[in-house]
């Protein structure tokens, strides 16, 4: 009896030793941290944090600029693949970091750099030099990559582990033990994994899970992609199922990371899809079958190989409080009566604009505001905004507060929601219905592998109608790069017949429908994928194809760099060698040539610049025939950036003539609005559609387009 009392008291005081000591893990996580870096551009391989409340979505603090000072915890000016943890204690966080400066080192590289916190703001740091602190062992080691931290239970320490390249051998993972301060290691690294194959492997990350040890790596070799290997103990023994890709990608994938999402039993294994540029999020239950949930996942900075773990929320508090900022307050609008994308929260000029789909009663508005833990908007609920603007104030704990004056207007660009570009407009004599053939944008350079096309019966209301081609699936010589499409609609022995002419890995396809809305099918190999003669530069791509009314012959014109025009055969599926001409107008020429005929003339446009910059713009010339030589008058704008407004990037155009009308419109794509001013060159990847007026003097000069948010309205029809 006196035995079970012993024992029960021991077990009472166990349990209050467990709950009342300040060395205890917390569950009580409620949000996220990611840590990450940009790229390999100067300033990119740097540490930045970014926070969500669901583990779906995030948002970048400090504007997503570095939150530590590269040069003073790395030897070598840049930081890349950090890994964060959080320790057995609960309230010590650990990260380590590839040192790397890829601008001038490349890819050599031979330390590591271990950080330690007490409260995610504070760090102390170290610089490990593998061959400096291993000599006899690692002296010739040449690579140092991807380090991660993992606390071993067997041993009671911080077990790093991370990827080594010696002379012309694979990479291999290694790891050793990190001593109590965190600023070294005190054991020399051993050979964790031993792949079959002897592939080259790097970028390990550990999950414990049910008593196993998952450890996930990118094969550098190969069939490259992510693997998985189990084990029943951290250090050893680690055995793989299969060699697949458990990865659910086709391109190459690097900087595998898994986290738990709170309160649930599912995982997510994130990896960049580092070609691309893009990010892949999957989820699974057992860390073995993964589905891709990108649909429900947004982050408003582009990542490269990052790590995801919980925290609390008065950890997520005190991030904000630090590197909270009222440039991006941490708030939502979630009114389904908005343009989410374009609505403006401007702190240094002190505005907030709504801008809101058709029919949206202005004296009872809600905007329905959301923010993260720490940060608040007032006031909320629906508010008159019928007599003008409306004041509100966001606060962030921590920072302070500031005041607004919110407006609300009925935007009709840009056209379609989400990231579109090149955008080819088509009126369909067989439906009576205007359709949209974009480029579908948002793909890091550009990586795009589908088209969709939109209908509309005014020019302001777009429906989505779909993928009508992917290449991935229904183009057997390209896979990606899928630009600038043109279409064009032929009557051919009494039936309408669709010819869509689109860009594939740089070269120059046609796919062919009965339906403006598809499905259409590729001939089968590419109809332009050579250079003109005499032309050693640019690249094969933009297509337009136009139909003169005067002759009813078509043609089709391309070219990046230069702009080359040939009459198309009646099979609309192959050139008349002999018409095809190099017309390039002036050295201010780029890509994206469009014609149009008015009056008698025949109007040539192009875009000049690169779509990267916030000045790419539309100019024009003229010509008495579709192949003629070509006049540029002395104002020869049709669209540019409008600084007073913050439109950028206006370029890459068609255009439209109302049927029975002498009225037109010019569609063309811009930066993302109003983000993309603040974007550098990924807005060139995140671009608008837009329609706005096309006039013309009494002379037939194109009068220069003034872009706007308004955009066109039903007075058109």
């Amino acid at each position: 009896m006196e035995q079970n009392k012993t024992t029960i008291f021991l077990s009472i005081i166990i349990v209050l030793t467990f709950l009342f000591s300040g060395c205890t893990k917390t569950n009580n996580y409620e949000a996220y941290l990611f840590t990450y870096f940009t790229g390999n551009g100067q300033g990119e391989e740097a540490i930045r944090f970014a926070v969500s409340e669901d583990g779906y979505h995030y948002r970048a603090l400090n504007n997503n600029q570095p939150v530590l000072s590269t040069t003073s915890i790395s030897s070598t000016g840049g930081v890349r693949d950090p890994h964060i943890l959080r320790g057995e204690d609960g309230k010590t966080f650990y990260m380590v970091a590839t040192d790397l400066y890829v601008t001038d080192m490349g890819w050599r590289n031979y330390a590591m750099v271990l950080l330690k916190s007490d409260d995610l703001i504070n760090w102390k740091s170290t610089v490990v030099n593998i061959p400096e602190s291993f000599p006899d062992e690692f002296g010739d080691v040449w690579r140092v990559w991807a380090p991660q931290t993992i606390y071993d239970e067997e041993t009671g320490k911080y077990m790093i582990y991370f990827s080594m390249k010696q002379g012309e051998k694979p990479d291999k993972i290694y790891y050793a033990y990190a001593n109590n301060d965190f600023t070294a290691l005190e054991t020399v690294p051993k050979q964790l994994l031993y792949n079959p194959t002897n592939n080259a492997c790097i970028d390990g990350d550990i999950i414990k899970k049910d008593g196993k040890f998952y450890l996930f790596h990118k094969s550098e070799s190969g069939d490259p992609g992510i693997k998985l290997a189990i084990s029943d103990e951290l250090t050893t023994g680690y055995e793989y199922p299969n060699l697949d890709r458990i990865d659910k990608e086709k391109d190459n994938v690097e900087g595998s990371a898994v986290f738990k999402l709170n309160n649930t039993n599912e995982w997510i294994l994130m990896y960049d899809v580092y070609g691309t540029g893009r990010y892949q999020f999957t989820k699974s239950t057992d860390l073995q079958n993964f589905t891709v949930i990108d649909e429900d996942i947004s982050m408003n900075f582009l990542p490269r190989h990052g790590t995801v773990m919980p925290i609390t929320n008065s950890e997520l508090k005190r991030l904000i409080g630090k590197w909270g900022t009222f440039e991006d307050p941490l708030v939502e609008t979630t009114s389904e009566q908005l343009r989410k994308q374009n609505v403006v929260i401007n702190s240094e000029k002190g505005i907030i604009r709504f801008p809101v789909k058709k029919g949206v009663d202005f004296s009872g508005f809600d905007p329905l505001f959301t923010s993260f833990s720490g940060v608040t908007v007032k006031p909320l609920g629906k508010q008159d905004f019928s007599g003008g603007p409306v004041k509100y104030t966001i606060s962030i704990e921590g920072v302070g507060e500031q005041s607004y004056s919110a407006t609300v207007a009925e935007d009709h660009n840009p056209v379609l929601t989400g990231f579109y570009a090149d955008p080819d407009i088509l009126y369909s004599k067989k439906t009576g219905k205007y359709y949209l053939y974009p480029t579908t944008d948002g793909f890091y350079m550009w990586g795009g592998y589908y088209f969709k096309t939109f209908s509309s019966e005014n020019l302001v209301d777009w429906k989505d109608e779909g993928v009508i081609l992917n290449l991935r699936e229904d183009v057997s010589w390209a896979n990606q790069n899928a630009w600038a499409p043109c279409i064009i609609e032929k009557k051919i022995n009494g039936d309408y017949k669709y010819f869509f002419y689109f860009c594939g890995k740089q070269k120059i396809g046609v796919a062919v429908a009965d339906n403006p809305e598809g499905p259409f099918v590729d001939i089968g190999q590419p109809l332009i994928n050579w250079k003109p003669k005499g032309i050693t530069n640019g690249q094969e791509i933009d297509p337009d194809v136009f139909t003169d009314p005067e002759t009813g012959k078509s043609y089709l014109y391309w070219g990046n760099g230069y702009m080359a025009g040939a009459e198309l055969n009646d099979d609309m599926v192959s050139l008349k060698m002999e018409t095809m001409k190099v017309m390039t107008p002036d050295e201010t020429f780029r890509e994206g040539v469009y014609v149009i005929y008015r009056n008698g003339t025949y109007y040539f446009m192009w875009s000049e610049d690169d779509t990267r910059s916030p000045n790419y713009k539309v100019r024009y010339a003229t010509s008495d025939s579709p192949l003629g030589d070509l006049t540029i008058p002395e104002n020869n704008i049709v669209i540019r950036r409008d600084d007073a407004k913050e439109i950028l990037g206006t370029g890459h155009n068609s255009a439209l003539q109302i049927p029975g009308k002498d009225e037109w419109v010019l569609v063309y794509h811009r930066f993302t609005y109003p983000k993309g001013k603040n974007m550098g060159y990924l807005a060139g990847f995140h671009r608008e559609v837009c329609i706005d007026k096309l006039e013309f003097d009494e002379d037939g000069n194109i009068i220069e387009v003034k872009p706007t948010l308004e955009g066109i309205s039903r007075s058109l029809e």
